[in-house]
């Protein structure tokens, strides 16, 4: 009864506990309905599910065959996997998803689409020929507790090129690198030439820019002069395919347990590795933001696909020359985006690359595709003005609450230990002792103040700046540096240094010139006992 009154109420608001759980939400009430309505998965990219949502961050590693991509999984784990094969020659024909599992176990790709709590299902678009050629390797290991790992064929050259794989290739590459949170594009430094398959593949992820990252693997194997060759032979290649204005970031290393052939560059590959170490490592804190960045970008993409789909079925005849018309309306494509783009406002690059898409139109009648429904499009746009930025913050809240999420176990494990001399900046003395009663720079304390005394302490045994600075200018780094030096071991910030002092000034010089970083905050252990009442409490 005059249940009419309530016609007009203002419907309660989509409660989002999270981030995931708010886009699961916002994808089933407010996108998905526009996507099925104008055929998105017909022509980008599948529906998707509630697994692609709550999925592990994504790691896709892409090259030609013998870059060492199954190698690299094999490094990061630190121990072989379930269907590991690995040799110079195209060893891995496959798509191989590498997870944690109870027990190990290759699971094939017919059986892993249809498992619910795994985010493959839409992959079953691209037919039994593919899915031949899709595996799942579970394990137990802790890498892979936080972090799936994709290994992909390896991309073929010369005359292998014309060896059909039967399924479209660049279209699953291109499903991945819409879902994963980084690719690894692999190089070999003896193999720099990109093979024209490579390059499609390339084409393909070229849009997913944000998401690549560079390695230039078995940089061992050649000369330090032939490695600077190499690197600008490989930067100039790159130039050529990835046609973008900013300079790609390239990690220069060897990512295998072998012994290093020339090892020359041991200090720039560990300063390599220790940065895309700690590139992999954020990506659980980073995920909820990624899924959030690429929800959006679908989103627009599906708005504009709606506009296409149902411009082209409103010019259509009702009854005679529809073909006619269909091929005229193809070929002028680009007058359409035009027109759309002017008349909404859009962005040029929002909308579907022009070849492709008229490729994906000839198959349709366009008097069965539907016609424009406002309603769809208000929904989303609502969504991405209201909701969405809800989402977005949410977002430092998440982050500060993930700080502590990591990629752990495998090759991360030296980084994560605090008593292992090879660990990320061990030779700081930050990590190795840490947590010590001991003074890290007591052996050395005897020759640092037989530096002092030369200084001219005055009678209180002190050294003035000035005095202090002729000795430190004598290790030859720059101003900035010694500025920090010097912030960190005056430590009663009186512009002076005490002999305890000075010893921690030469402690930190000697650990920059051996190529390590210097610390935010001076680390208790570095700390004089003379002076570490407070101070622990304050580093603590």
């Amino acid at each position: 009864m005059f249940s009419w009154l309530n016609k007009h109420e203002k419907k309660d608001p989509i409660v989002l506990q999270s981030v995931v759980d708010g886009l699961k939400k916002l994808y089933k009430t407010k996108l998905r309905p526009l996507e099925e309505h104008y055929l998105f998965n017909d022509f980008h990219s599948p529906l998707m599910s509630d697994a692609d949502f709550t999925a592990k961050p994504m790691v896709l590693l892409v090259g030609q065959y013998s870059t060492g991509k199954t190698t690299f999984i094999k490094y990061l784990l630190e121990q072989d996997f379930p269907g590991l094969r690995i040799g110079p020659e195209p060893t891995t024909d496959s798509f191989i998803a590498v997870m944690h599992g109870d027990h190990d176990q290759v699971i094939p790709g017919n059986a892993l689409i249809v498992d619910p709590f795994k985010q493959f299902q839409s992959l079953g678009v691209f037919g039994n020929a593919f899915l031949n050629r899709l595996y799942c390797s579970e394990l137990q290991n802790k890498v892979v507790e936080s972090i799936t790992i994709i290994d992909t064929p390896g991309i073929l050259s010369g005359e292998k090129q014309s060896v059909s794989r039967g399924y479209d290739f660049t279209g699953v590459l291109k499903w991945f690198a819409e879902r994963v949170d980084r690719i690894i594009l692999l190089f070999d430094a003896h193999k720099l030439d990109i093979s024209d398959e490579f390059q499609r593949s390339i084409d393909v992820l070229r849009e997913y820019d944000e998401k690549i990252r560079i390695v230039l693997n078995k940089a061992d194997m050649v000369t330090t002069q032939q490695l600077m060759r190499v690197y600008g032979a490989l930067m100039w290649s790159l130039g050529k395919v990835i046609n973008t204005p900013e300079v790609s970031r390239v990690y220069i290393g060897s990512f295998w347990d072998e012994p290093l052939q020339n090892d020359e560059n041991r200090r720039l590959f560990e300063a390599e590795s220790q940065d895309l170490f700690a590139d992999i490592q954020s990506l659980p804190r980073n995920a909820a933001l990624r899924k959030l960045n690429d929800f959006i970008k679908r989103a627009r993409l599906a708005k504009v696909h709606a506009y296409i789909i149902s411009s082209l079925r409103e010019q259509m005849p009702s009854m005679f020359g529809k073909e006619k018309k269909k091929e005229q309306l193809i070929n002028n494509l680009g007058e359409l985006y035009r027109k759309i783009q002017k008349e909404h406002n859009i962005s040029p690059g929002d909308f579907p690359p022009i070849s492709k898409f008229q490729a994906k139109l000839k198959p349709y009648d366009f008097s069965k595709l539907h016609s424009f429904k406002q309603k769809l499009i208000d929904d989303v746009d609502k969504m991405l003005q209201t909701e969405v930025t809800r989402l977005m913050s949410m977002i430092p809240k998440e982050n500060e609450s993930n700080m502590s999420i990591s990629v752990r176990g495998g090759a991360f494990t030296v980084g994560d230990s605090v008593h292992n001399p090879f660990a990320t900046g061990a030779g700081e003395g930050i990590q190795f002792g840490a947590g010590s009663d001991d003074w890290i720079i007591a052996p050395n304390k005897d020759k640092y103040d037989r530096i002092f005394e030369t200084l001219n302490p005055d009678a209180n045994g002190k050294v003035t700046g000035s005095n202090a600075k002729r000795e430190l200018v004598k290790s030859k780094l720059p101003n900035t540096v010694l500025g920090r030096i010097w912030k960190l071991s005056d430590l009663d910030k009186d512009g002076m240094l005490d002999a305890d002092e000075f010893a921690v000034a030469m402690h930190l010089i000697n650990i920059k010139l051996d190529g390590n970083e210097l610390p935010v905050e001076l680390p208790i252990h570095v700390v004089p006992p003379s002076k570490r009442k407070g101070y622990s409490l304050e580093y603590d």
